[in-house]
């Protein structure tokens, strides 16, 4: 990587979506809903933690702390297509770009790590449900959450460091509806050699590690759950592992499928419809795959509804 070339471009054109007008109004409104929807999800998860007594567990604590992850991450991506396809303003500037890569890569980042630890919390709540709080303790859960937000803060930093220390020169229209690795590398006009092999040992590392101490702790988690006598012992302590291995499934797999695939017969357009995914969609579905399948979830939201009643009432 050549750290003396400089960078002459200083604003990136974005592609977005279509090209055609009559699209935009739709595609504007199916957004704004995916947005609000998502914002109002997450947030309403995470205020509903915090007030609730029943919810004041470790797995409710990494919970809110993935409803925070899904919001943010989403806010990165969302408002700047809603501002293209309201406007058709499509120019970003080169810093802002740094930023949103930065700040999108961090949340992805440290959305991957939790998961993990969220798994592993499920292990220690089946294979030690006596001792489930105290080995869980409030410090631990903090210590977790914290080796999470440094792991994702460290990768974000070396994925951008390396993606932005590439010279950009003549060719600044980024084929994309943000500002992402794979179409920011095919603009650089330096040798990007190195930094593609950094970039992506790293990334490749972060969610194989990852996805290993998931299967691990599951691996354990079956084993656990096979000692169980009663075969609806078995299927109800299993159950309340089914709405993380959904939110497992769907993260990692449009990550692996977006990222680690081979780059033969990749289009972006096939792209874009994968990150539109994982950046506007999987945050939505998070909130209701964690409260459809829980019934403390939906108790403590039927207790915040009647409060909220009986507020207004008086």
């Amino acid at each position: 990587m050549d750290n003396n070339n400089l960078t002459t471009v200083t604003e990136f054109i974005l592609v977005g979506f279509t090209d055609h007008p009559e699209w935009e109004v739709p595609l504007f409104l199916v957004f704004l809903c995916f947005y609000l929807v998502t914002i109002l999800g997450n947030l309403g998860m995470v205020i509903l933690i915090q007030m609730d007594v029943q919810l004041q567990s470790p797995m409710y604590f990494f919970l809110s702390h993935l409803s925070v992850l899904d919001a943010c991450y989403t806010s990165v991506i969302t408002p700047q297509i809603l501002a293209m396809l309201a406007t058709g303003k499509t120019v970003i500037s080169y810093n802002h770009c740094a930023a949103q890569f930065f700040f999108f890569t961090f949340c992805a980042s440290t959305e991957c790590f939790l998961l993990a630890v969220m798994s592993y919390d499920r292990y220690v709540a089946i294979s030690n449900p006596l001792l489930y709080t105290v080995a869980m303790s409030p410090k631990k859960c903090w210590s977790l959450v914290l080796v999470a937000y440094v792991c994702g803060l460290s990768g974000s930093i070396q994925r951008t460091t390396c993606t932005f220390s590439l010279s950009f020169c003549e060719d600044n229209k980024i084929n994309f509806f943000f500002c992402d690795l794979p179409p920011l590398l095919k603009l650089a006009c330096s040798d990007t050699t190195n930094a593609e092999i950094i970039i992506v040992l790293f990334g490749n590392f972060v969610i194989l590690v990852n996805a290993l101490v998931i299967l691990t702790s599951y691996l354990l988690i079956i084993k656990t759950v096979m000692r169980i006598k009663s075969s609806g012992g078995r299927g109800k302590t299993f159950s309340t592992c089914v709405s993380h291995l959904t939110a497992v499934a769907l993260f990692f797999g449009t990550l692996t499928f977006m990222y680690i695939r081979s780059g033969s017969g990749k289009s972006p357009e096939e792209d874009k419809v994968v990150s539109v995914f994982y950046t506007v969609i999987i945050p939505m579905l998070n909130p209701l795959i964690y409260s459809l399948r829980n019934k403390d979830v939906k108790a403590g939201f039927r207790k915040l509804t009647s409060r909220l009643q009986v507020s207004q009432s008086v």
